[in-house]
This record gives C-alpha cells, structure tokens and sequence, in this order.
C-alpha cells in the first residue's frame, strides 16, 4: 500500500519536473517553478508580532514622507494589487515618477529590488522609497522626530527595540517585517495547489499554457524557479514611457534621474530613454535592460512592465508572441513564438493560475494619535 502511494507521487512529481524543463534522466535545463518555501528571514531582523504590528501602521503613516501625504501605501494599495494601478507610480506633489509601481507581494522573496535591483533587502529598500525625491521625499531626521512626538510610537519602539526614542533605522525594520507578511497562500495559489498533487487545480486551458510556458513559449528560461523570476537583467526591446517625450514634468524626473544616477554629460544631456541597468554598472552592454519580475499575483497587478506599457497579459503575450521590441542590448532569448490563437488563450489562463483565487487584501491599520509636547525640561 505505502508503495503504491509513494509510486503515485513519483509519478506526479516526475511529470511535474519534464514539463519544467527537466528531463527523466535528472537533467535540469531551468529550476521548475514550485510553491513558494518559508519566507526567508534576516538574522539581524527577526520578526516579532509586535514589530509586525508596529511595521503595519507605519506602512499606512503619512508621517514618514515629506509633507505628509506619501505614505508606503499611497503608492502600493491593497485593493490594486500592491501598486498603485497606473502606468507610471503616482510622484510626490508637484512632481511625476517615472517607473511603474511594482507590487510589493512577495518582495520578500527578492535578492534585488526596484526594476534595476539597486537594493538587495526590504531594510535598504524602505528608505530608498521614503526619502526618494519623487517618491516619499522624506527628511530622515524631520522623520524620526514627527515619530518622538507621538506617545504611542515612542512606547511601541520602546517595546519593540527597547531604544529610548523611535530611530528611522528601526522604523524601516520594521516596515521590512510587515512587508514579509505579504506574499501569497498557496492554498489559494491553482498552481501551488496543482505542485503538491491536487490534480483537479488546474483545468485543461491552465495545463495546455503550462506545457507552452515550459516549452514552446521559452516563459521557463527567464520566469523559473518558486518566485517565477531568475532575478537576472534583460533588454526585451519595450518601447519607452511616451511622456518623457512629451510631458515636461516627466522630462524633470526623467533628466533628474539621469543626474542622480551619475551617468556621464552626454548621455544627461540627451536623456533619450530609461537605461535601467546601466545605471548601477554604466556598462554599455546593460542599457535597456531590466530585472525579471516575479509572475506571482498578475491578475491584481496590473499594469505590467517597469514603465507600465501593458494594461493586459494579453497585450503582454502578443509582445512576445512577436519577438519583443527593438532594444539597445536584446537578450537573444527574445524570438518571435508564433503562437496561435488558442495558445496565447491558454497561456493567459496558466498565468492567472500562478495568482490567488481572492486578491490579497490587508485591512487598514488605526494610526496613533495627534503629535503631543514633550514635557518642560526639569531644572
């Protein structure tokens, strides 16, 4: 009996691991795509359910920006997918982004974060946001005195960190903590629960797109592995965000961008596109190419691509249907499929497979209360 048991789950694994690109004899071409395993936690970080908590209300806390209105959840909203919803991030008043605004499900998996992976921990990342100049456009030291002037914060960071007074270092650990509290149910995941053997979690249309998204397709080369990312950099030739051609205060961020980045005169100068990766490396050979995103939760999180050009999966399987765009550094992976109809249908539908059947929505934290005057110094 327990042989006959085991010999079923071989051969459901076995089938599970040739559609993933690897072979009866052991040979793996890409990691499969799996159910995600246990959110890794920093050392130097560990998560406490008060730390959450206190992380929570400072993701919905308008004092942690500027002038108040440019809380973490401005631009990553529960009720659209984490993100904001539209093709470029909403900028800080007065200003425009310049990125699409990335969901922030499952960003506890990546070693990279932001489209050109300048960060590499939720830790690095908060800030990065807060104090962004048209992102959160934060002051830190403006921010962690907003923070000693509320009673509640300052027991709760007492509580939490055991500091006298709330520091914005623990204020973004513990923004890192919630955000490790954001990433999907596999019991809710068709895919997931398709991995570990229930083979009614997928219907016919979500098999055939896995069988393409393994095969045909070639989604596998780059989308692998439990996050459906290999976290690697591309040029997949996408053609640029429109406004920066056309919308002075794009053409701001955009040439500001170019400054703070550090790239050399000319190429300030003419600021003709998003160079993405080159940014880090100024490495010719990185222009135009991004990090891979995670194929996780893509029925809440549209639109897709680091400048949002997509409002559709299917707007984004016929680009690659076709082979991509142009590019500056094309990743040779990018070759027209020739897909027919039925097959950019099934594929969409396996795409949609790899999200939960409910999106992931977190309630609203209560903020603390008005700021209050310390008390008079004693003489």
């Amino acid at each position: 009996m327990h042989n006959r048991k085991f010999l079923k789950i071989s051969a459901i694994a076995a089938s599970f691991l040739i559609a993933a690109g690897v072979s009866a004899a052991g040979k793996q071409t890409y990691p499969p795509l799996a159910p995600l395993p246990p959110v890794p936690i920093p050392a130097d970080n560990p998560m406490t359910p008060e730390k959450v908590e206190l992380g929570k209300k400072l993701f919905w806390d308008g004092r942690l920006s500027g002038d108040g209105s440019m809380p973490c959840v401005s631009c990553h909203l529960p009720g659209l997918g984490w993100g904001d919803g539209g093709q470029i991030s909403r900028g800080y008043p007065g200003t425009k982004h310049w990125r699409n605004s990335q969901t922030v499900i499952n960003s506890a998996y990546y070693n990279k974060l932001f489209w050109e992976g300048n960060v590499t921990s939720l830790e690095q990342q908060a800030p990065a946001a807060a104090e962004g100049g048209v992102a959160g456009n934060g002051d830190r030291s403006v921010m962690e005195m907003r923070l000693r002037f509320v009673p509640e914060y300052v027991e709760a960071f007492k509580k939490v960190f055991g500091g006298e007074w709330p520091r914005m270092t623990h204020a973004y650990a513990a923004i890192a903590a919630y955000q490790r509290t954001v990433v999907s149910d596999a019991a809710k995941v068709p895919f997931d629960r398709y991995a570990k053997g229930d083979k009614k979690a997928l219907n016919a249309s979500q098999l055939a797109g896995m069988k393409l998204f393994n095969g045909k397709a070639g989604c596998i080369q780059c989308h692998n592995g439990p996050l459906a990312s290999d976290q690697k950099f591309y040029d997949t030739g996408l053609p640029d965000f429109e406004g920066f051609k056309t919308d002075p205060l794009y053409q701001v961020t955009h040439r500001w961008e170019h400054y703070q980045k550090g790239v050399s005169e000319p190429r300030y100068r003419n600021a003709d596109m998003d160079y993405g990766l080159y940014y880090r490396t100024k490495n010719p050979k990185d222009i135009g190419k991004f990090r891979t995103p995670s194929l996780r939760e893509l029925k809440y999180t549209a639109p897709y691509m680091h400048n949002g050009v997509f409002a559709t999966l299917d707007e984004v399987v016929n680009f690659y249907d076709q082979g991509g765009g142009k590019g500056t550094n094309k990743s040779p992976l990018i070759k027209p499929l020739k897909l027919s109809a039925k097959e950019k249908k099934d594929l969409v539908a396996f795409l949609e497979a790899l999200s939960m059947t409910e999106p992931l929505i977190h309630d609203d934290p209560v903020l603390p209360g008005d700021y209050q005057p310390l008390p008079a110094p004693v003489k």
